[in-house]
């Protein structure tokens, strides 16, 4: 192609713009558009006709959303959500290296959590506190990961980008803490590994998020349901993890819902997730020795 054969072609050029070269699409109208017309969209970028559109379209609830929670967590890096990626990745990873000879035992037994690594004086077991989070990295097998991260991912492409990463990482995390909790708590001589704890958080979040926003959550709910009641009718399931972490993921969404605002509640959700950790920490550090049974 010839220099006036390009110059020819307003394809080549912003449309808004048409001294600036660009061949960057808008994902909507597909027309170029130069970097100072271009808005991050989940994928690619949007031109303002088409960002303008986009907005008038959206529903009640939606606007709300954006309000509440606002945009910034939606554009940043293409709004993908990071998290979500790398919590998948990692946790893959390790999962995976199970399946390996001589290495998947030694990830199990180091990893994985139960209540005696608490309570070294009644247990004999050295006193490992870290394997209330480390025993959402290994799984019970390949079905168990693969559903974990199945939901993990479909469940991370709405509610990171809606919440920001730092609170979707923090809601992860707390939620797999509130299931080992659990675990400690209810059924103190069985050990666990697995993320649905944590899962269970998130799930539980993106109903409590959605509702407050006016979202039609009975599928969700629906969902949830066949979920709790599989977790337990099918034996060697920890269900108790289920539950703890779908009631700590519930009150972390709650502190996330009531902290949203401007102003001053900016950093609160902070102080009070750290508060509701301090309140697990302070519960299972007091379970009655008597719960502790001999022998894992």
């Amino acid at each position: 192609m010839t220099t006036s054969e390009f110059h020819a072609n307003p394809d080549n050029f912003c449309y808004r713009h048409p001294g600036r070269q660009s061949f960057v699409l808008c994902q909507r109208c597909m027309r170029t558009i130069c970097p100072e017309c271009q808005t991050q969209a989940p994928v690619g970028v949007i031109c303002p006709e088409c960002m303008q559109e986009q907005r008038r379209n959206q529903t009640p609830a939606q606007r709300r959303a954006n309000r509440r929670w606002g945009a910034r967590s939606m554009t940043a890096v293409g709004g993908r959500p990071m998290v979500t990626y790398w919590i998948l990745a990692i946790t893959s990873a390790v999962s995976l290296l199970q399946f390996v000879p001589g290495i998947g035992g030694f990830l199990t037994s180091n990893l994985s959590f139960w209540a005696g690594y608490l309570y070294p004086s009644l247990s004999g077991a050295p006193f490992e506190p870290w394997r209330l989070l480390t025993a959402l990295l290994v799984h019970g097998g390949f079905i168990h990961l693969g559903l974990n991260m199945l939901a993990l991912w479909m469940i991370g492409q709405i509610l990171e980008p809606l919440i920001g990463r730092a609170k979707f990482l923090t809601l992860y995390l707390v939620s797999g803490l509130g299931g080992s909790v659990a675990m400690a708590l209810i059924d103190p001589a069985q050990s666990t590994v697995g993320a649905s704890g944590a899962i269970f958080g998130l799930f539980v979040a993106l109903i409590v998020i959605g509702r407050h926003l006016g979202g039609n959550i009975i599928g969700a709910l629906v969902v949830l349901a066949i979920n709790f009641v599989y977790g337990f009718l099918v034996p060697g399931i920890a269900w108790q993890a289920h539950v703890g972490g779908a009631v700590v993921g519930a009150l972390v969404a709650l502190i996330y819902v009531r902290t949203s605002g401007r102003g001053t509640t900016k950093f609160w959700w902070i102080g009070l997730v750290s508060a509701l950790v301090l309140v697990l920490l302070a519960v299972v550090a007091i379970v009655p020795p008597l719960l502790i049974t001999a022998g894992h």
